[in-house]
């Protein structure tokens, strides 16, 4: 999962960065609003932890600015202000959630993986694919019932294919959304993940295979089951 932190304050910054690092998350980072506003709406991330009070683009612009331009990732909003009418402000300007400063990790963590259940907006949360169930907020792959046992990276990459399959997905593609923007391209570690994807995949019976489609990339093809 790749998630945008836009937080003009160094320490929560920090912690938020290194916490959601920990859980698995691809990390983006942005410590001014106008930062996290080019960020937001030029990068396809699948959520989005916005400051509302940042001192140049505020986190109500930011997300306004993202779904006019359709970016449909959902937003957690944090904020040290909690009145009821900024809180329905928050929602109307189409943030997903709301979080008041100061807040405990594990409910942060559980608002995210809520958010990550619900999917962007107008989207179901869990993924079916034939007998392969996907779910984002648990981070789970079952086939017929049965768990695929996948690190985080591993399950990255069946969640970037399986949420269009059949689309040949490039190589940067997929890294951009597993990996932050710190991640080397030039590296072959996608093509190592894909491996260890594709053989504990073939051990699930009835489970959707990868498919490579040479000098273009790589697609999950929902018809072919292994």
């Amino acid at each position: 999962m790749r998630v945008l932190v836009v937080e003009d304050d160094p320490d929560l910054a920090e912690i938020l960065r290194d916490g959601l690092g920990e859980e698995g998350y691809a990390v983006d980072l942005s410590t001014n609003g106008e930062d996290g506003r080019w960020r937001a709406t030029t990068v396809e991330y699948d959520v989005a932890v916005l400051d509302v009070l940042l001192p140049d683009v505020g986190g109500f612009d930011i997300v306004r600015e993202m779904r006019r331009r359709g970016r449909r990732a959902p937003v957690l909003f944090l904020t040290a202000r909690d009145a009821t009418e900024d809180r329905v402000a928050g929602l109307d300007a189409g943030a997903d959630d709301y979080l008041v400063k100061p807040f405990r990790w594990p409910e942060l963590s559980a608002r995210l993986r809520a958010l990550l259940r619900r999917g962007p907006r107008g989207s179901a949360g869990p993924l079916r694919l034939g007998s392969m169930e996907l779910d984002p907020a648990r981070r789970e792959v079952r086939v017929a019932g049965r768990p695929v046992e996948l690190t985080a990276k591993e399950f990255e990459i069946v969640h970037v294919l399986a949420r269009e399959p059949g689309r040949v997905f490039t190589r940067a593609e997929i890294a951009e959304h597993v990996y932050d923007d710190e991640h080397d391209g030039a590296s072959n570690v996608i093509e190592v993940l894909l491996g260890r994807v594709r053989r504990k995949l073939a051990s699930a019976r009835g489970a959707p295979t990868i498919r490579t489609v040479r000098g273009v990339g790589y697609s999950l093809d929902a018809d072919a089951a292994s």
